[in-house]
């Protein structure tokens, strides 16, 4: 019996780990975009995902501010923009955070889904912060290459667990977001 309570102990502090996020809002920068009508392509591709709950569009710095009804899907919100015929230069997410430890080159877990974290300090994210997503097709391909060369884990090509996050549990072909802060 004191087994099954100590074990039942640590699945739940173990639960409680993976949630320790909830992203509210993004701020998303596109490329390619040329007028209003671009703009306006973007901002109600975005509208349509079932987890946005506000589009806030800046046609000067090509730029959309986001509020989520709901956890967002990351990899949704690119596809959208790309389906709308245009780019992602730089996506970043707010979510508020609770003793969250985060270090270089170092695989977190937020809300089930899992985070590489490149280009960062060992540190504890408390409150309200932003990670800045620097996968392939989330940032320029300048600024790509530059997050890329910050880790030696092929995950960072392909943006799936390879041999070397398995090492760490992850199961083969896991979606990995590789994020700074």
């Amino acid at each position: 019996m004191k087994l099954k309570s100590i074990t039942f102990l640590l699945v739940s502090l173990l639960s409680a780990a993976v949630l320790r996020a909830q992203f509210t809002r993004a701020s998303l920068q596109a490329s390619g975009l040329t007028c209003a009508m671009c703009t306006k392509a973007i901002d109600n591709a975005l509208k349509n995902l079932p987890f946005v709950d506000k589009v806030q569009p800046d046609i000067k710095n090509s730029s959309f501010d986001i509020t989520f009804k709901s956890e967002p899907d990351i990899d949704a919100l690119r596809l959208a923009v790309e389906d709308a015929g245009f780019f992602i230069a730089k996506l970043g997410v707010t979510g508020n955070f609770d003793h969250l430890q985060v270090g270089n080159d170092r695989h977190v877990t937020i809300g089930g889904k899992t985070f590489h974290f490149l280009a960062v300090k060992d540190q504890v994210l408390d409150g309200e912060k932003q990670i800045v997503v620097v996968d392939k097709y989330f940032v320029t391909p300048n600024a790509f290459k530059k997050y890329s060369a910050q880790t030696a884990m092929q995950c960072i090509k392909t943006g799936h667990a390879e041999a070397c996050c398995e090492k760490g549990g992850l199961a083969a072909g896991t979606r990995i977001y590789h994020v700074t802060i």
